[in-house]
């Protein structure tokens, strides 16, 4: 049997500082386009687990070491990426110290999840997720 082509796999991780009143979470201004804020992320390595990458991208995007405590979601609107069909797998995720953007991240903002700016992708509607599940 041929095996299918399917969309990629996307993991994000809300990574929530522990060592911040407020647990307040991360997000990245995005490098390349499409532009904007978003949730550390990007997409999975063949031969990794959704995990592992989710992990790495948070590593490779912010600098800190996460630990990864919940899954919130799998996200799979067709039109949720304007480059093409993606299915994005997303975490919530705890941190200490100070982030610090690399990769793919321009800059980094610290915020309060009931308040964010406007976000790339389907990120607002993930973020409504989560403080409703975790806040």
């Amino acid at each position: 049997m041929t095996r299918p082509e399917t969309p990629p796999v996307a993991a994000d991780a809300i990574i929530e500082l522990i060592d911040r009143p407020g647990r307040p979470i991360v997000l990245i201004a995005r490098r390349f386009p499409p532009l904007g804020w978003a949730i550390p992320g990007g997409f999975v390595e063949w031969g990794e687990t959704v995990e592992a990458a989710a992990i790495r991208e948070a590593s490779e995007e912010t600098g800190l070491r996460v630990t990864l405590t919940a899954l919130l979601g799998v996200y799979s609107d067709p039109k949720r990426d304007p480059r093409g069909q993606t299915i994005g797998v997303v975490y919530v995720a705890t941190a200490r110290g100070d982030p610090v953007a690399g990769d793919d991240a321009g800059a980094i903002q610290i915020i309060d999840p009931r308040e964010p700016p406007p976000l790339a992708f389907d990120h607002a509607q993930i973020l409504t997720d989560y403080v409703a599940r975790f806040r």
